[in-house]
Order: structure tokens, then C-alpha cells, then sequence
């Protein structure tokens, strides 16, 4: 059976992106069929109209509400349909790109894709696998001043998603070259 992949890049730069080109080595090496997600396609920040449309139940929602809810729910669409994310995330300032934290607002949504318990939040979309593929001019992920990897693997675990796996091309302005064989390496050692 062929899965399907939602291949998701935050990166600003079209030209000459690392976690472009890493992301989409990792989709062709996962293989199948893939719906594609570029966030630099300016997703909007949720705002007070939103805020208020999600915390109304479905069949009370007026169609302005619905209507608010539009992008988030064929986001969160793009997420059930897929077996696997692969997301590619530069690491800017230390952590992700706003234009990946406005996906993770929209996405985040009490009752459709996590529920509050007694135990505390959980996920509601699970069976997922997630590959994170990070790039850093300096930033050593895992390190104390890496506040992405660990961000991006909660936010999945959060939704429901626990196999996540990071792809790190890491310090690429003391080493490109070390960074990028390491990055590849761990690409060629994934299981389809």
C-alpha cells in the first residue's frame, strides 16, 4: 500500500535552502504520494475571530465563524490524509520560523486534533510518523541553546504524533560539508 506524505517547508529562501533540498531528499526516499506545503505562502496568525470560532461548538458556529476556520481545518485536512509528515525547518534565532509556529497555531485545536483529559492534554492524531529535517548556521541540535528539535517533537507528541525522528544538519556555518554528510547520512539510513 502506498503511503501518502505531507511535505511541509518553513523555509524562507527558495534558492539555495538546506532544508529544502534535505526535505525533499527524505519525501523521495520515503516514496509515495505526497501533498506539498510551503508556509511561506503567508498563513495568517490566529486572531480573536479565530480564537472565538474555535472555542464555539461546531453546530453553533455562524458561517463567519466557519468561514474563519477554513485554512485550519484543510490544514488539519492535509494532516489526517498523511501517513507521514516531513517537515523541513531551519532554525532561525534559535528556534522555528514564524511562519511554521502560525501552521502550529492553526493546526493546534482542542477537540480535533488533541483533547483535554483529566490526565492532561492528548493527542488525537495518532499511527503518524513525523521526519523533522532541521538546518543551523551555528546552533549544535540537542543543545541547551536548541530550542526547536525539542519544541517541534513535543508539538507532534501534543497532536498525537510519537514517532518523530530529527534529520539535523547542524552547524553548517563552522562546517557545511560535515553538517550536510551527516544530514544525508541519516536520509540514506531511513526506513521507507
Amino acid at each position: 500500500m502506498t503511503q501518502t506524505i505531507l511535505h511541509i517547508d518553513a523555509s524562507a529562501r527558495h534558492t539555495g535552502s538546506t532544508t529544502r533540498s534535505l526535505s525533499a531528499k527524505t519525501v523521495a526516499k520515503l516514496s509515495g504520494d505526497v501533498i506539498y506545503r510551503d508556509l511561506t505562502d503567508a498563513l495568517p496568525q490566529i486572531n480573536e475571530t479565530w480564537v472565538n470560532a474555535n472555542f464555539t461548538p461546531a453546530g453553533d458556529r455562524t458561517p463567519a465563524q466557519k468561514k474563519a476556520l477554513t485554512l485550519s481545518d484543510d490544514l488539519i485536512g492535509e494532516i489526517m490524509a498523511a501517513d507521514v509528515l516531513v517537515i523541513g525547518v531551519p532554525v532561525y534565532n534559535f528556534g522555528v520560523p514564524a511562519a511554521l509556529k502560525a501552521w502550529i497555531d492553526l493546526i493546534a485545536r482542542a477537540g480535533v486534533t488533541f483533547a483535554y483529559t483529566e490526565n492532561g492534554p492528548k493527542g488525537l492524531l495518532t499511527g503518524k510518523r513525523a521526519v523533522i529535517v532541521l538546518a543551523t548556521g551555528g546552533t549544535e541540535v540537542g543543545s541547551e541553546i536548541d530550542f526547536a528539535s525539542g519544541y517541534l517533537r513535543h508539538i507532534m507528541g501534543f497532536i498525537g504524533i510519537t514517532d518523530v525522528e530529527i534529520i539535523a544538519a547542524d552547524r553548517t556555518m563552522a562546517d557545511a560539508e560535515e553538517a550536510l554528510a551527516k544530514a544525508n547520512a541519516q536520509i540514506d539510513a531511513l526506513a521507507a
